[in-house]
């Protein structure tokens, strides 16, 4: 397979001499975008500093260089309408920016500065350090039960694998990190080895050539690379249970997936999960079912690739590249009274979809919505850049020519293969998030009906569906159920 091919590639690649690679998309555009991306991430955290990645990355796009504090170079960037955003995932970190073509010298003599000679400096390092244990105790635990269970859900399935932390890391592990830690990951990782610099807009030619010089002067190593294997799959249903003092209850529910971009199924997977799942869109059959039908929250979606923040965005950000990838559910929050409800028309329509399907008929919707779609994806330079960097790493042409060449030679037939191949109802992991995680465990366990009502009159076929969600079995044994506080998540 194509992405194997790639992996084997890059890894093989470690023992020959580093070479910056680029992606330039030029245009007569006044804007210059700048994506540079290092193939190094959350997975390549030593097993006793995770965060290490999240935060070195911090310290280059929030930190001061060797001439500069970090506030003098946002007063100087604040003239030119311009910031510098770092993102940390597991095998990817990447530091954007847009600058216009008149301020491009000013600005990137600063960009350049930024990550190539870095300040160190305690003070930065402190204040960084606070955010991410913040972010941690309280963005995540304490403000976003949505994104709470999301993560949880990841840490989950991932369970002793290099995936199997957040990628701000831990608090515990970021109360003892020091500045010499952060400082050896730079050193260690930020190599030509696996950087991929990413350029478009209406750049002068010679700036690539000043890119490469300039950039040449990080080491030309390799790269540490984590011990790699794919995620064990869970036996049974694993429910975690995180209880915490809040009005609704958040649910996620997944299983690790051998299918990534350039994988031969992956055209017909993607188009089975917009089929089901749409994120933030109206069409998909669990929007349909749970919210638009029964009205049991605000909204319901699906995914085959990881897709963060997303009660912010309604298209997923680039350079979230990965070798493994899960199928997840996620339900947005529901009211305690109809939690129980809700997961079992989950995991109900979940079974519906393998056993039946997709028609032919929903199979040419959502073969033209997608290869519309996908236009959206890149209708920034940045994103255009950012989905470029990735094919690169998958190993597969540009993504709207992928999924578009791909789709027109798919059918219905393919969609439902894939759909029995990859798709269960049992060996998941769940994650919930709720205040009464005693008397939700209890309902699951024993099986107790879950009758829905309404405030006003439904179809027949909803009712009579009902019915048969209402006992619904959700085959989970007990010693596979664990509640914890929401204290000792990412703790």
């Amino acid at each position: 397979m194509k992405f194997f091919l790639a992996a084997i590639l890059m890894i093989a690649s470690a023992n020959l001499p580093a070479q910056i690679q680029f992606v330039t998309r030029p245009s007569r555009s006044p804007l210059v975008s700048f994506r540079i991306v290092f193939l190094t991430g959350a997975a390549h955290d030593p097993i006793d500093k995770p965060g290490v990645a999240s935060l070195t990355a911090a310290m280059l796009s929030q930190g001061g260089t060797r001439q500069m504090t970090y506030k003098q170079i946002v007063d100087a960037l604040f003239p030119m309408a311009v910031s510098v955003t770092s993102q940390v995932d597991k095998e990817m970190t990447v530091f954007s920016a847009t600058t216009h073509i008149d301020n491009l010298e000013t600005f990137y003599r600063l960009f350049r500065a930024m990550l190539l000679e870095p300040g160190w400096r305690g003070e930065d390092f402190e204040r960084l350090r606070d955010e991410a244990i913040n972010y941690l105790r309280v963005n995540l635990r304490g403000n976003n039960d949505e994104e709470l269970g999301k993560e949880a859900l990841y840490n989950q399935i991932y369970s002793g694998h290099p995936y199997g932390h957040n990628n701000v890391g831990t608090v515990s592990a970021l109360q003892k990190m020091t500045i010499a830690d952060v400082r050896a990951f730079y050193r260690d990782h930020y190599t030509q080895d696996g950087l991929i610099i990413g350029i478009g807009g209406g750049y002068p030619p010679r700036l690539l050539e000043r890119m490469k010089e300039d950039f040449g002067v990080l080491p030309q190593k390799a790269r540490p690379e984590p011990g790699w294997y794919e995620p064990k799959l869970h036996r049974g249903i694993q429910l975690t249970m995180i209880r915490k003092d809040t009005r609704a209850v958040a649910i996620s529910l997944g299983f690790p997936i051998p299918v990534r971009r350039g994988h031969p199924d992956y055209p017909a997977l993607l188009l089975a999960q917009s089929y089901f799942g749409q994120h933030r869109m109206s069409g998909g059959v669990l929007y349909e079912q749970m919210r638009q039908l029964r009205g049991l929250n605000y909204g319901d979606y699906a995914y085959i690739e990881y897709f963060p923040r997303g009660m912010f965005q309604f298209e997923p950000d680039p350079n979230l590249a990965r070798r493994s990838q899960i199928f997840q559910i996620w339900i947005r929050p529901v009211e305690p009274s109809t939690a129980h409800f809700a997961l079992r028309l989950a995991l109900y329509e979940l079974d519906k979809f393998i056993r039946q399907g997709i028609s032919e008929g929903e199979f040419e919707r959502s073969r033209a919505f997608l290869s519309k779609y996908v236009n959206l994806l890149i209708k920034t330079k940045s994103a255009e850049l950012g989905y470029a960097i990735d094919s690169l790493y998958y190993g597969i042409p540009d993504y709207d020519t992928y999924i578009r060449e791909s789709l027109s030679k798919l059918r219905a037939e393919d969609v439902n293969r894939v759909i029995r191949k990859y798709l269960r109802t049992t060996d998941l992991d769940i994650v919930i998030v709720a205040k009464d995680c005693e008397g939700l465990k209890r309902q699951i366990l024993e099986g107790a009906p879950s009758p829905m009502t309404y405030n006003s009159p439904k179809p027949k076929e909803v009712m009579e569906e009902d019915k048969i969600v209402d006992r619904w079995k959700i085959d989970v044994k007990p010693e596979n159920v664990h509640i914890v506080s929401v204290d000792t998540v990412f703790e």
